[in-house]
């Protein structure tokens, strides 16, 4: 048993998506989220300051005492996260895009996957990729905009239903019948996304397979909390105007400012 807290990092606000599936299959663990939102996206970043950010992030929750580490950054984890688990003792638990299931379960034979730069370019997603895209063809796109929209509140406006829509036209004129989600932010777009989409295409995220990673890799190392009491929530962010993650996370959440 362990009451020490799960810690989550993101370039920003999107992680909350990963912490809220966390969160949903396991209650009673206490967790410390970092949104290192001064620095978003990390996708048009380069590798070496991609990695430089995740070192911070880490060394920030280590000092908060976490027991592990969840990287909810698709670009952070393909970029960095073979040097954090070198580099330091506690679990890591990284994000990549679902392109496995996808590639698996498609009909038309052709994939969609909407993606960060840094993602995109990185040699793992590359190595995933090559290991599933035989006889199927994969739309790579990269969501340039995305996450600055919804770092600024923009996540339900017109600009950024332009956006997708831009993004969506060539793969839906390939005939996709799955739109892998390579970005945590992505999942606050299901809404709008499955309106634009036609009912037939399926949308693939990580979180839910993150969640249950991070269970199994807590047992594996007698790390879960058994204790049954309202734990302790922590989530702090580098930009003074902390409206957007309160929304995301529900208005009863409180968000803390904190300069890192």
């Amino acid at each position: 048993m362990s009451i020490q807290p799960i810690g989550i990092f993101d370039s920003g606000v999107g992680g909350t998506s990963i912490w809220k599936e966390i969160h949903a299959l396991l209650p009673y663990e206490n967790s410390i989220y970092l949104a290192d939102s001064i620095n978003a996206p990390y996708g048009p970043k380069g590798k070496d300051k991609i990695i430089a950010l995740s070192i911070k992030n880490t060394e920030f929750l280590l000092e908060k005492n976490c027991k592990l580490i969840a990287v909810a950054c698709n670009t952070a984890s393909t970029n960095a996260i073979t040097l954090l688990r070198k580099k330091y003792s506690v679990p890591f638990i990284g994000i990549e895009p679902a392109i496995k299931p996808a590639a698996l379960n498609t009909k038309t034979k052709a994939i969609g996957i909407l993606a960060t730069k840094g993602t995109l370019t990185s040699a793992l997603f590359h190595n995933t990729s090559n290991l599933y895209s035989n006889g199927i063809t994969i739309i790579e796109q990269i969501g340039e905009g995305i996450v600055q929209l919804i770092e600024s509140g923009k996540l339900g406006s017109t600009e950024m239903e332009t956006l997708l829509k831009s993004y969506l036209k060539p793969m839906l004129e390939a005939n996709i019948d799955y739109l892998v989600l390579g970005c945590t932010h992505y999942p606050y777009l299901i809404p709008m996304l499955t309106k634009l989409l036609p009912k037939h295409v399926k949308i693939i995220d990580s979180g839910l397979a993150v969640a249950k990673q991070t269970q199994s890799v807590l047992e594996q190392h007698q790390l879960l909390n058994i204790e049954t009491v309202k734990p302790r929530n922590a989530f702090y962010i580098n930009l003074k105007t902390t409206e957007v993650m309160q929304s995301l996370l529900g208005q009863k959440s409180e968000v803390d400012y904190l300069e890192f």
